[in-house]
């Protein structure tokens, strides 16, 4: 019995922005447990960090100029009833990082619309993430793209205007910087966290791209 309250106990804990908790890490993370396989990208898509030439906009999320070589998709959840951007991102600077650690937060209608899509300055920059730390693999943070559902998916699963809003945002990312399917992740399947909760259907996402 005391074994089994304490491993209920590491349940659930969640960081509220960072999604989260005390966990040994996964060094080589086994393929998406959603979705097909596919062939890794091409050479130029699978360069070291760096620049890509702009191409087409799409959504206002094209920022123009040169841009990043994204190589990867990692979903998150807040981990908490209510948020924004701008709510994580003095959160995130509360604990002393340098801005919003994700690239896109998509709103559950608390603290942003329902299904809206908010870009953080990382992304206007083209800035490396701050969302998916994992021992011996830093491609997730370097070329990885964070975005993050708000919302507590433990316990429900997130609105039908964010998972739209979710795939037609990774929908147009995998068009714009060649992401292949297999590059694209839930937290939770790189390193050991809840994360994006246990509600969060992988299979509704793949089944709108």
């Amino acid at each position: 019995m005391r074994l089994a309250a304490a491993g209920l106990a590491l349940v659930c804990l969640c960081a509220a922005a960072g999604c989260a908790r005390p966990a040994t890490l996964v060094r080589h993370p086994p393929p998406p447990e959603f979705g097909p396989r596919v062939a890794r990208a091409s050479q130029g898509a699978a360069a070291a960090p760096g620049r890509a030439a702009a191409g087409r906009t799409g959504d206002g999320w094209d920022v123009g100029g040169p841009q990043r070589a994204w190589q990867f998709i990692v979903i998150h959840h807040s981990a908490t009833s209510t948020g924004s951007a701008a709510r994580f991102d003095q959160w995130h600077r509360s604990k002393g990082w340098d801005e919003l650690g994700y690239h896109f937060v998509i709103g559950n209608g608390t603290g942003s619309a329902d299904g809206e899509v908010e870009v953080g300055s990382r992304w206007l920059s083209q800035k490396h993430g701050a969302h998916c730390k994992v021992a011996g693999h830093p491609e997730y943070n370097d070329v990885g793209i964070g975005i993050c559902l708000v919302g507590d998916f433990n316990r429900s699963p997130p609105t039908e205007a964010q998972m739209a809003s979710l795939a037609r945002l990774v929908r147009w990312l995998m068009q714009r910087y060649h992401v292949p399917r297999g590059h694209i992740y839930g937290h939770g399947q790189l390193k050991s966290t809840d994360c994006p909760g246990r509600c969060f259907r992988y299979e509704d996402l793949f089944g709108r791209l």
